[in-house]
């Protein structure tokens, strides 16, 4: 899939890519939500780590469905970076591959007044220029 993810407004503090944390941050460019899975037990593992907490099995970056639901949520009307407007908000949802597999994300694309917990979203993804890379940071809208 090409990239077609238009370049993000405002600008985040973006992460610094490492080999654990890459495929999160990257598979948006073929429009994939890529989280961590274990070979040996099948455990979906976020954030990246370099093994399984389960069974310390070795873990390999799979594309998840983008399907989720607000677990929890705040709206932020501070302006704590000026080049955010507010109100936004900053959620916590869970994908809906397994229970407790949870990103913290903003909510876009809606009147932050709608936003619930149980709300059904999906990924989105923002494009960032980090210097060489671009950085794909998943955020979740309504569906």
């Amino acid at each position: 899939m090409p990239d077609h993810a238009p370049p993000a407004v405002p600008a985040r503090v973006l992460p610094k890519l490492t080999e654990q944390n890459r495929a999160f941050w990257t598979g948006g460019a073929d429009g994939q939500l890529l989280i961590a899975r274990c070979t040996k037990c099948a455990m979906w593992v976020h954030p990246p780590a370099s093994d399984c907490p389960e069974c310390s099995g070795a873990l390999v970056a799979q594309p998840v469905s983008g399907q989720a639901t607000v677990f929890s949520y705040t709206v932020n009307q501070q302006p704590f970076n000026p080049a955010v407007p507010v109100p936004y908000v900053v959620a916590i949802v869970e994908l809906v591959e397994q229970a407790d597999l949870r990103i913290a994300t903003n909510i876009v694309d809606c009147d932050p007044d709608s936003v619930r917990v149980g709300l059904p979203v999906e990924v989105r993804f923002e494009r960032q220029d980090a210097g060489d890379d671009a950085v794909y940071v998943p955020v979740f809208a309504p569906r």
